[in-house]
């Protein structure tokens, strides 16, 4: 190879080196860690999956998975500022950096991973789109919504939805969009519309924000597949890979049987499961970038999945929505996690 151009395949492998060294050292991980707290974007305001108190403490479904990921890297769910966003500026806050996580009841689509360079890490809640009339009590079904007038919020996947649902169909329906959640309920109840129509789980927490929750009739329809789960960028495999396994641990410390109640058992246990799930062997945190004990420390912190579920929107929440969909698969529904191994 002649002298000069060695010389410079040199100078280019070694800014090849530094630039790599520059993105490792930028990782969203290292940047996390050096903040001191996870930046997690949620809902502005959804009973049971992401709402605020009046002192100003958050909590909800969506909520616990941002402290089950900052108990996994910090050992302290408390580590986390919440960001609270509409739908329509969701994606852009977390392309632009203003999070590192989005843990906001979103739809897994093609276009949203094809098209605006994210990421979604698993599915926590399978849902779908339904219908919650007020002031009919004579509709039982989506398919007596001919000429219906439909309230939705804007940036969601509802307005499309709609769209095939009404011309598959054959039915037409006018719709009303609004930027937020409270304008839709304050349409909803002025009149402006007699339908709103959202993620099923959506119109249960929404339900109870009416000032007559009881004139107000969830139909039995689903009329879309809505797989909810937090988003990254796909600029960082490494922090898509820690959501996404938080995500799985959760759900396989359901079926191992590990909770919060009763970790010491698990620290405890000599199944190979159990121990490879609290760290006693297997050192899986290392290929995280985590210690080897991040994954019981979430479940210690947080809770396993059906913790999460019951205390939030399922059995022990005012909500009260049923599992369906959402059991373990071996106890009837879909969720599934790959194991730890």
């Amino acid at each position: 190879m002649p002298r000069l151009a060695k010389r410079l395949t040199l100078h280019l492998g070694a800014a090849l080196l530094a630039l790599l060294a520059t993105a490792a050292a930028a990782s969203t991980l290292d940047v996390v860690k050096q903040r001191g707290s996870l930046l997690c974007g949620v809902g502005q305001g959804l009973p049971g999956f992401s709402d605020r108190d009046a002192a100003g403490k958050w909590s909800g479904f969506d909520v616990d998975f941002c402290r089950a990921v900052a108990a996994a890297i910090f050992d302290d769910p408390n580590k986390v500022t919440y960001i609270p966003l509409n739908a329509a500026e969701r994606f852009d806050a977390l392309h632009a950096g203003k999070i590192d996580l989005l843990s906001r009841n979103s739809s897994w689509t093609f276009d949203r991973e094809a098209s605006l360079g994210l990421l979604f890490a698993a599915v926590t809640y399978h849902d779908g789109q339904g219908f919650m009339a007020l002031r009919k009590p004579e509709i039982t079904s989506a398919l007596e919504l001919d000429k219906a007038s439909i309230c939705v919020q804007k940036g969601t996947t509802s307005e499309l939805n709609l769209a095939d649902y009404f011309r598959a169909n054959s039915m037409t329906y006018t719709l009303h969009a609004y930027d937020t959640i409270a304008e839709v309920i304050k349409a909803l109840e002025g009149g402006a519309c007699d339908v709103f129509s959202t993620d099923q789980s959506g119109l249960y927490a929404e339900r109870g924000n009416l000032s007559q929750p009881n004139a107000a009739i969830i139909l039995p329809d689903i009329i879309s597949k809505e797989p909810l789960g937090p988003v990254v960028r796909a600029d960082d495999v490494a922090w898509f890979n820690i959501v996404k396994w938080v995500a799985f641990a959760l759900i396989n410390a359901e079926e191992l049987g590990i909770k919060s109640s009763n970790i010491d058992e698990a620290l405890a246990s000599t199944k190979p499961d159990a121990r490879r799930f609290t760290g006693a062997e297997g050192a899986f945190g290392a290929k995280l970038g985590l210690d080897n004990a991040w994954a019981i420390r979430a479940v210690k912190e947080v809770g396993n999945y059906s913790e999460i579920f019951e205390r939030n929107i399922g059995s022990g929440s005012k909500l009260a929505i049923p599992r369906g969909l959402n059991q373990l698969w071996s106890a009837g529904g879909i969720l599934y996690a790959p194991p730890l191994r």
